[in-house]
């Protein structure tokens, strides 16, 4: 029997009572499905309840075979050997025992038959671009990025029946992400990849589209689903315009009606006042009146009701595609201005910029480089967060800097509050008609920060350092789009889109970085130095 998964009538609701899932069916076979939809929406959850690390408050989850799940945040005790990491350190220990003359019974039942178990190991390593590292070294000498794929390798040679991925190329460089995109291509059974990584999606088989509790299907990859999308909204634009003039043409047709039905009864008033018919004839017209000034304004207000309802559905069937808008012009940076100078540098471990290297104007700057070769170190140098072993690094304008970790905020207070911090002189007002434009309307403004999701997170932070007085005309961001979702990253584009000062973006998502304009590239590989998106073109 084909591997497969199904979830049936699966509910889930948080320990808080926020629901999740209530009643969802959603299928998979065979082949590569892309999980998308907006933070919050449940991806996670579900690939946690699929692989039984949470139980559903009602359904059931089926599945024929085995699953493997790589979750979000891998996290390996940093003690761990790296054949422990993967599993097979008791069969390899055993084989180590037989080669070695010892041929008690307990070492043959520990192999069974997975006599080459070690070759194995090694060749999944050396696929995943992991070969140098070897079994014998401990966790804790690999990067974040190696312990990523070695949490991959372990299911790699688990070869379960259903793999799980969620955002899988978090924190991994452009090379590692080859490999990984490389294994995702030649896997032979059901996968599903939660992810925001555009080139990642572009290798499924189909999208499944979570939103609202509820699982749309779009065969192709995610380019395809993308056009799909853009086709459905066009419709569903048009039936709102449609619905919009119908809802016009029924609230003009019921006053119309209004008027009419008024004039009729001051008609049949002044009969009656000037007493030109009979009394019992003017009292029957007046009832006869009465019905039908009823039957008509029911009439009209049902077909204006019916009006509403298509409208609030056709409405309902758009997809709420706000963009964040930063038209700041204090960030303005002049053409040609030296906005920072980096001078000798030697970074705290290990890399260096040698001789001058400075940065002019409204450049957009693309920092790129192997996990572990210090990019976030020199952010945070440039930042002035880490002090330099030797050297200078001069921000003539005044900077911002938002870190992986987005703990810029503080939790307890509201996000009006947060902004309010970095720009003290600004009016409660203005800082709420600004956090409008990163989409913090009315009581969203007054969210504590703590109980944001990963997206709204990012926007409040995004938003406290934009905000901040004086304007920032040196933006640094270090890995931006972790953790975000496709809508998320969309979101994000559009605010650099119109953001006018220098840019400085450490991140790993080329998709992202073409998308932004970047002007120049940056490499840091033990120093740093100008390269072309050319050089990026990775052998496989």
């Amino acid at each position: 029997m084909s591997a497969s998964l199904t979830c049936a009538s699966l509910a889930f609701s948080w320990p808080d009572g926020t629901p999740v899932f209530d009643g969802l069916d959603i299928a998979f076979g065979p082949g590569r499905t892309g999980l998308v939809g907006v933070n919050g929406s449940g991806k996670s959850t579900l690939l946690k309840l699929i692989a039984g690390e949470l139980t559903p408050a009602d359904g059931a989850v089926r599945v024929a075979g085995e699953v493997g799940h790589l979750p979000q945040n891998v996290t390996l005790d940093t003690g761990l050997r790296v054949d422990e990491a993967l599993g097979i350190a008791a069969r390899r220990a055993a084989l180590h025992a037989i080669e070695a003359g010892d041929v008690s019974e307990e070492h043959f039942e520990t192999v069974g038959d997975d006599w080459d178990v070690e070759e194995r190991a090694l060749a999944t390593l050396g696929e995943l671009g992991l070969g140098h590292i070897g079994l014998d070294r401990r966790i804790g000498e690999v990067s974040g990025g190696e312990s990523v794929l070695l949490r991959l390798a372990a299911l790699l040679l688990r070869r379960p029946d259903v793999l799980l991925l969620d955002e899988p190329t978090n924190n991994l460089d452009l090379y590692a992400r080859r490999r990984l995109y490389s294994a995702v291509a030649s896997w032979p059974g059901v996968m599903v990849v939660v992810s925001h990584d555009r080139e990642l999606l572009d290798l499924v088989d189909q999208i499944a589209d979570l939103r609202s509790g509820e699982v749309t299907w779009y065969g192709g990859n995610f380019s395809a689903y993308e056009e799909a999308l853009a086709v459905e909204q066009e419709a569903a634009e048009r039936m709102v315009r449609v619905a919009e003039s119908d809802f016009r043409r029924q609230k003009r047709e019921l006053v119309d009606a209004q008027v009419k039905l008024a004039h009729r009864r001051r008609y049949a008033q002044k009969m009656y006042d000037t007493k030109r018919e009979p009394r019992a004839v003017m009292k029957l017209r007046s009832r006869a009146a009465q019905v039908s000034a009823g039957k008509h304004r029911i009439m009209h207000e049902e077909k204006l009701a019916e009006a509403k309802d298509r409208l609030d559905e056709a409405v309902e069937a758009v997809r709420d595609d706000d963009e964040i808008r930063v038209d700041l012009p204090c960030t303005a940076v002049p053409q040609g201005r030296t906005v920072l100078t980096l001078m000798d540098l030697h970074l705290a471990h290990g890399a260096r910029v040698k001789g001058g290297l400075d940065l002019r104007g409204p450049e957009r700057v693309a920092l790129i480089g192997r996990n572990g070769t210090g990019k976030t170190t020199l952010l945070r140098t440039i930042a002035g967060e880490l002090p330099p072993v030797s050297g200078e690094a001069t921000a003539h304008v005044p900077l911002r800097f938002l870190p992986q970790r987005l703990d810029v905020l503080d939790g307890e207070l509201s996000v009006a509050e947060n902004v309010a911090r970095f720009a003290p002189g600004a009016t409660n007002n203005r800082v709420r008609a600004r956090l409008a434009r990163f989409l913090f309307r009315g009581a969203r403004a007054d969210q504590r920060a703590s109980t944001l999701s990963g997206g709204e997170r990012f926007r409040a932070t995004l938003a406290a350092l934009m905000l901040a007085e004086p304007a920032p005309q040196l933006l640094m961001l270090d890995e931006p789009t972790n953790n975000l979702d496709i809508a998320s990253v969309r979101q994000l584009t559009s605010a650099l889109e119109s953001y006018e000062g220098a840019l400085v973006v450490a991140s790993h998502d080329l998709p992202f970085l073409e998308s932004i304009g970047i002007t120049r590239w940056l490499m840091l590989d033990g120093e740093l130095r100008e390269v072309t998106p050319e050089d990026l073109e990775f052998p496989a």
